[in-house]
């Protein structure tokens, strides 16, 4: 019986032994080994890994790529506008030793280097660039979170500003100024449309004033479209120009008639001689 005790208490320790030497890394994962407290050269790959227990300890670091959101900070731009800026970082593990060696939580690291890289940034720009020229503040956003990022072994794969709050005052008078300049393109529009109406109006009168019967012509298509809204009551201004060429024609008529007038009372009376 001592015998068989022994033998399974031997059993136990090596199953135990066992179970503490290998660990699992996964395929996203790196693994450091370190022995009596200094790191082991190399890098553990995925798979099933074998330490020793007691002696090594084994730190496992994920190469995935992390999305970091960065709160809403606030901040006074250089056009003295309060705004509530907030961010995004997409970045991961370059250098797993480095990220365990050279800093105490390399995700709480990044995380204040970007607060306060985006503080700065609010500073240095002005309301615009914030609004409508993002893509450049990401870029310096980028390279002032990945300068001391370097050291630690990470990678900022990118930064991307969210979003922008403004405050209620600021919001009205930037909808006033978007409202004025609307105002402003239409009545610039209006002026343009009524000065190419003057040029058209200024052929079209300067054709009348070749040919006096296109004027007349032009007021009697007038009266058949008001009288085709079937109006009981018609006033129609006569223009001086049409009085004119109606004088001209009722002389040119009375000439007309006087020399017919003459040219018969001769007839006759060459006829009674």
């Amino acid at each position: 019986m001592d015998v068989v005790a022994i033998v399974v208490l031997v059993l136990a320790v090596v199953v135990a032994w066992s179970a503490l030497s290998f660990r699992v890394i996964k395929q996203y994962e790196r693994g450091l080994i370190f022995r009596f407290g200094r790191v082991r050269p190399g890098l553990l790959g995925p798979g099933l890994v074998r330490i020793r227990p007691g002696v090594d300890r084994l730190r496992k670091v994920n190469m995935q790529i992390v999305t970091m959101p960065v709160p809403a900070q606030d901040g006074i731009t250089r056009d003295n506008v309060t705004v509530k800026v907030d961010a995004v970082i997409y970045f991961k593990v370059a250098d797993p030793q480095l990220a365990i060696v050279n800093v105490q939580d390399y995700l709480f690291a990044v995380g204040q280097v970007a607060q306060t890289s985006l503080r700065s940034i609010i500073g240095k720009s002005e309301l615009d660039d914030l609004l409508s020229n993002r893509e450049r503040l990401n870029q310096g956003l980028e390279v002032m979170i990945d300068n001391p990022a370097l050291d630690w072994g990470i990678h900022i794969d990118r930064v991307e500003i969210k979003d922008v709050a403004l405050p209620d005052a600021m919001k009205r008078s930037m909808s006033r100024q978007a409202e004025a300049e609307r105002e402003r393109r239409a009545r610039i529009i209006t002026a343009d449309g009524e000065l190419q109406a003057s040029h058209k109006l200024a052929e079209a009168a300067m054709a009348m004033a070749d040919t006096p019967t296109a004027l007349q012509l032009r007021l009697l298509q007038t009266v058949v479209e008001v009288a085709a809204e079937k109006n009981s009551t018609l006033v129609l201004p006569f223009p001086v120009e049409l009085l004119r060429f109606l004088e001209k024609a009722a002389t040119a008529q009375d000439r007309v008639a006087a020399d017919a007038s003459v040219t018969l009372d001769r007839l006759q009376g060459v006829g009674q001689r």
